[in-house]
């Protein structure tokens, strides 16, 4: 055990602070903090260790405690690679043992709505822990917020044909990390009514992965009547998810690609004890890639593809805000894209005229067709099958850019929107100006307004319409606009495309 682990581990069994708020969960008593007239309670564990026998198991039930456990400190964030300066990851330490969620909540909460943030970083990085998802703001607004950790990776998603023999009947394998996110939204289920949460009234939030991961959870059986709606930000929507067995044309299998990384680790023929015996920062090598590594389907709790299942109108029945930001991926180019995902082999082939033609040129195209092809005509496709359900559903467009932005991005980046949403703008480490706080205090009332009620208002803002005919909101350095979806055409044959290569 790492010096840090040990600090932490002994800041746990610390005694609380005077007069802090306490109360008490299912699986023991907290003490937490408050701080102007919100409460806060950190590093709650909603889910038992997933560390030796446990690695690559599904999440088992948190372990009770004895006395009042202080929860006033992040949790540890979940074993992975140095994340380049996104303010979205957190503090150390780093370990294994990381299935912690943290809860901010009026002082006088009772029966209040819940927004339950999944955080992005690629299912590579990132935490429910980072300052950037501080929930006060929004809680101060009439809202529980809950931010959680999940595992991953090679520890959240993986598997090998070792493990596999050794599975019970029945039980799912691959998803370990979405089967934590479930596990979070059942101990929210259990407990959020002791914080004045009404687990009646859950909305999940995410951002990056933490979108698509909304998107799975609107797709799988076991979180089914968990939430009640769902706000996806740059989340995708088109990708495709290797199955846990069978290879995919130019997608392996997820048993191929754990087969492939044992014999990297010098274990030809891997044993479940041996694979489970390698130290957790031996899977960081060679780093996993979100798009052809860690989005699995597994055929329990994600069992099929996301658009698949949108297109039969099996997700869930519930309100939809889905959105993507105006220069999403800006830096990369199409022949960079692997990264984040295959073009697929026709690599446009029978669109690029047009195509060309449609981005006024071949800059435009290689500034903008990754961010289309991956978010923007994704995100429209959602939209568009969720609303013809039957289901509320609305759409924006985030196109706020700082005054101070150093970027030559010419639009808002991605993940740009976050600081806006949890209106934590002092998280940027740059100057913002009044038109700014304007725009984090819309997006968050807005947000909050979902949570409450089922429909984005807010009370300063202009009434958004749902997503027929392809209308968004469009939040401007000027103010919020409902607007017709940005370049058509361009998302026109784009869906042509998809329609071609992924009938």
């Amino acid at each position: 055990m790492s010096l840090a682990v040990l600090v932490f581990g002994m800041s746990l069994l610390s005694s609380p602070p005077r007069d802090a708020p306490e109360i008490e969960v299912q699986q023991g008593r907290l003490s937490g903090r408050l701080e102007g007239g919100v409460v806060s309670f950190q590093g709650i564990p909603y889910a038992a260790a997933p560390v030796g026998s446990l690695r690559w198991r599904p999440p088992q039930p948190a372990l009770s405690w004895a006395g009042t456990r202080p929860a006033n400190v992040p949790g540890a964030i979940c074993v992975q690679p140095p994340a380049n300066g996104d303010p979205g990851v957190g503090p150390p330490p780093m370990s294994e043992d990381c299935l912690t969620l943290n809860v901010w909540a009026p002082a006088d909460a009772d029966r209040l709505p819940v927004l339950l943030w999944i955080h992005g970083g690629g299912y590579n990085n990132g935490s429910g822990t980072a300052a950037l998802y501080d929930g006060s703001n929004l809680a101060r607004r009439g809202v529980v917020v809950v931010t959680i950790n999940y595992r991953l990776g090679r520890l959240g998603f993986f598997d090998h044909p070792a493990l596999a023999a050794e599975r019970p009947g029945t039980e799912p394998g691959g998803n370990y990390g979405v089967m934590d996110q479930i596990a979070a939204l059942e101990w929210v289920r259990d407990n959020i009514a002791a914080f004045g949460g009404d687990a009646g009234q859950v909305t999940i939030f995410g951002e990056s992965a933490g979108g698509v991961a909304a998107t799975q959870l609107m797709v799988s059986p076991a979180a089914r009547g968990l939430f009640r709606g769902v706000i996806v930000q740059s989340g995708m929507g088109r990708q495709r998810s290797a199955l846990l067995t069978e290879d995919r044309p130019g997608r392996p299998s997820a048993q191929s690609l754990g087969a492939q990384f044992a014999r990297s680790a010098g274990l030809p023929d891997a044993t479940a004890q041996q694979l489970r015996a390698l130290p957790p920062e031996r899977f960081l090598s060679p780093a996993p890639a979100f798009y052809s590594d860690n989005l699995l389907v597994d055929g329990h709790v994600v069992p099929e593809d996301v658009v698949q299942a949108f297109a039969a109108g099996r997700q869930a029945p519930v309100p939809l805000i889905i959105g993507t930001n105006s220069a999403e991926f800006w830096w990369i180019r199409p022949t960079d894209a692997g990264a984040y995902g295959r073009l697929d082999d026709a690599l446009l082939d029978e669109e690029y005229d047009s195509l060309i033609e449609a981005y006024d040129g071949r800059a435009g195209y290689e500034a903008s067709i990754v961010s289309d092809l991956v978010f923007n005509e994704p995100a429209r496709h959602l939209a568009r099958l969720h609303l013809n359900a039957g289901h509320p559903t609305w759409q924006y467009r985030f196109d706020v850019v700082a005054a101070s932005n150093p970027e030559p991005s010419g639009g808002a980046t991605h993940a740009s929107e976050r600081p806006y949403v949890f209106d934590n703008l002092h998280t940027v480490g740059r100057p913002m100006q009044a038109r700014d706080q304007a725009a984090a205090n819309l997006m968050a009332e807005y947000w909050v307004g979902f949570a409450t009620t089922g429909v984005p208002r807010a009370a300063t803002g202009v009434p958004w319409p749902q997503a027929v005919g392809d209308q968004i909101l469009e939040f401007t350095n000027d103010g919020p606009r409902v607007v017709d979806v940005p370049n058509r055409r361009r998302l026109d044959l784009i869906e042509a495309y998809y329609g071609r290569v992924r009938p």
